[in-house]
């Protein structure tokens, strides 16, 4: 068994969408990023890179490279499965923490599972996904900005 932990911040700015676990969230601000700036994706695939013993997402996907401009996180997820399983790893589970104030995302975390848990492998029950607040203390409880953790674990396949 391997375990990694992620953890992305990204602000949050006008004139941009709300991304979260690949599901658009109606909201007045979204993440700012190279990217579709999805917190919650980038912490998983950290986790995911942690766990594998590879590079963060940093490295993989740089901000300076213009092929990721504007990229749903959710392709990113897919590039960083294949790593995986191209170094004999598959996914065990999961769970995943969003903190943010504003705004309330429970009744989003079912669809964000529906998307996460066939990218990864895994059936729906093996992504936990919770939501938090910063209790309004910090630059999070501001509102200007979001958070996510990960924890993923691993495990090894006898097949590639």
């Amino acid at each position: 068994m391997r375990v990694g932990i992620g953890y992305d911040v990204h602000r949050l700015v006008p004139a941009r969408p709300l991304i979260l676990g690949g599901v658009q969230i109606p909201f007045e601000n979204g993440l700012e990023g190279h990217s579709d700036a999805d917190v919650l994706i980038h912490a998983l695939m950290d986790a995911l890179l942690g766990a594998a013993g590879k590079l963060d997402i940093g490295h993989l996907f740089p901000n300076t490279d213009p092929r990721y401009a504007g990229i749903a996180s959710t392709d990113l997820l897919g590039e960083v499965m294949k790593i995986l399983r191209q170094s004999g790893l598959r996914v065990v589970n999961v769970d995943l923490t969003i903190v943010a104030d504003k705004p309330k995302i429970s009744s989003y975390i079912q669809e964000m599972k529906k998307n996460l848990a066939p990218i990864l492998g895994l059936l729906p029950e093996d992504v936990g996904i919770k939501a938090t607040t910063n209790e309004g203390l910090g630059f999070l409880g501001r509102g200007e900005g979001m958070a996510a953790l990960a924890v993923a674990s691993l495990r090894r396949c006898h097949h590639k």
